[in-house]
């Protein structure tokens, strides 16, 4: 195993084991793994901002956010990291830009996204929908969600479909 391999599966195996930590010793924990990356290292940043977003400290994991995405973060944890800014942005009051970087990540082609980076447009729709209805954009919210869930119905899909596009073009949604 490779010393990146075994530096996954660490950081894997701590996230599995988040509820048994205090927030403290949990961000503590994961700075430590960091530690033993290069100070600059963009997946070290991103799972620090995920420790510190996940116990509570939004600001911190923002600033944490972005130096991963300056740094070149990639592929899943690139993803990741958008959601989770953008989600941290709208819980700290700042819904429009949580929009702004939402939709650009929806823009991306699927013929640019690995499966697991693909796998995670549901997450976009779902975290873009709550900031579009914090900015009082609440049609397109519903309609997003609504768009999302459609395929994963086992009946009336097509008919949720067409209402989740209605919702954007009729005034009353009927």
């Amino acid at each position: 195993m490779t010393n990146d391999q075994d530096w996954e599966r660490r950081v894997a195996a701590l996230w599995e084991r988040l509820d048994e930590h205090e927030p403290a010793d949990f961000r503590a924990r994961v700075a430590e793994l960091a530690a033993e990356r290069p100070a600059d290292d963009a997946a070290a940043l991103f799972e620090q901002g995920a420790a510190h977003d996940s116990t509570g400290m939004p600001e911190e994991a923002v600033a944490l956010y972005r130096r991963a995405l300056d740094g070149g973060l990639t592929g899943l944890r690139r993803r990741r990291a958008v959601i989770q800014l953008a989600s941290s942005l709208r819980n700290l009051g700042r819904p429009d830009r949580s929009v702004e970087l939402l939709t650009v990540e929806r823009d991306i082609p699927a013929e640019r996204l690995d499966a697991d980076e693909a796998a995670l447009a549901g997450a976009v729709d779902a975290f873009l929908a709550l900031a579009l209805a914090d900015t009082g954009r609440d049609r397109e919210a519903a309609s997003l969600a609504l768009g999302a869930l459609a395929p994963l119905l086992p009946r009336y899909n097509r008919s949720l479909a067409y209402y989740a596009r209605a919702l954007l073009t009729a005034p009353d949604g009927s």
